[in-house]
């Protein structure tokens, strides 16, 4: 039979699984206090939540937000990285991390409701965030614009040195 605090965390866990927008599960095992606590910081400063989960409730919690997992998900300890407003910002923080530690080690994601294998992690790590994106987007949009301007700039630019050249050759017959 449950016990209360069990059943306290497979509620919350379930909440948090369907509120996130990305879910990162690793295997955190091998790092020492200050890793761990490093680790959380840098997610932290993103808005990211890292959680030591009991392979149980996840599996149940993601059940229940049907989300279809891998079986291989719930084996040796798992530690989950919830991103809530931006996708990538937890694999940013990951990739970010492993250059200086070969741990955590990432078994899977959850990205925008679809389930994708560990090998996939670094293609999701290298896309651009949001604010990114929004930047890229912009400066596209500019460049057509800027291009426009210079072309009438350049056109007007002509027509006054011709305008110029006629006069001065006019002034020059007088």
């Amino acid at each position: 039979m449950p016990n209360q605090k069990n059943i306290k965390n497979l509620e919350q866990l379930t909440d948090k699984l369907s509120k996130a927008k990305s879910i990162y599960f690793t295997d955190y095992l091998g790092l020492n206090v200050s890793d761990v606590t490093a680790l959380r910081k840098k997610f932290f400063e993103k808005n990211v939540e890292y959680l030591v989960v009991k392979n149980t409730l996840l599996k149940i919690a993601s059940q229940k937000n049907d989300i279809n997992l891998s079986n291989d998900l719930f084996v040796g300890s798992t530690a989950i990285a919830l991103s809530y407003d931006e996708p990538v910002a937890a694999a940013k923080v990951i990739k970010g991390f492993l250059k200086d530690h070969d741990l955590p080690t990432v078994k899977g994601l959850v990205f925008e409701g679809a389930y994708h294998e560990a090998n996939q992690f670094e293609k999701i790590a290298n896309l651009p965030s949001k604010e990114e994106s929004l930047t890229i987007l912009a400066i596209m949009l500019n460049s057509p614009m800027q291009n426009l301007v210079n072309v009438l700039n350049s056109s007007m630019v002509k027509v006054v040195n011709v305008l110029e050249a006629v006069k001065n050759n006019k002034n020059i017959e007088n």
